[in-house]
């Protein structure tokens, strides 16, 4: 993907990210629809489908999470989404199955509050998971 991305960006192609977990619905459409407004007919739009594991903690079922890779790809299709991101845990953590993985992006405040309060880790994994994104897609909207 990340090749893809340096090859729009040297091509002066405008490219929007809609970053999900899959599953997709009819808010992530409106996002896709969105970014494509954003960056016009000749820009791209990329979706990213990944179930990060670091948003679930102790007690909760990562692998009760729904999917349906089958229809999320019918759903981008039919909105017209230029490519679809299906990035691997080892790509996203490599050497987290080792034991080797240990960088976070740490959000101190906004996290402290709400959701975070109950689920302790759920914001390190999202902003972790979601500063990756942003550094391989290099997308300008999102």
């Amino acid at each position: 993907m990340q090749r893809q991305a340096r090859q729009w960006r040297r091509d002066g192609v405008a490219v929007g990210l809609v970053p999900t977990m899959g599953y997709l619905h009819a808010g992530h459409l409106s996002l896709v629809a969105r970014a494509r407004r954003s960056v016009g007919a000749r820009g791209k739009v990329v979706v990213s489908l990944y179930v990060n594991p670091t948003q679930f903690g102790p007690g909760e079922d990562l692998s009760r999470y729904p999917r349906d890779l089958s229809r999320d790809r019918t759903l981008c299709r039919e909105a017209g989404v230029d490519a679809l991101f299906l990035p691997t845990d080892a790509a996203m953590y490599p050497g987290r199955e080792q034991g080797d993985y240990s960088t976070f992006v740490v959000e101190e405040a906004l996290s402290q509050g709400m959701e975070g309060v109950s689920r302790p880790t759920h914001f390190r994994g999202v902003t972790t998971i979601v500063a990756t994104l942003f550094n391989v897609v290099l997308q300008e909207v999102a």
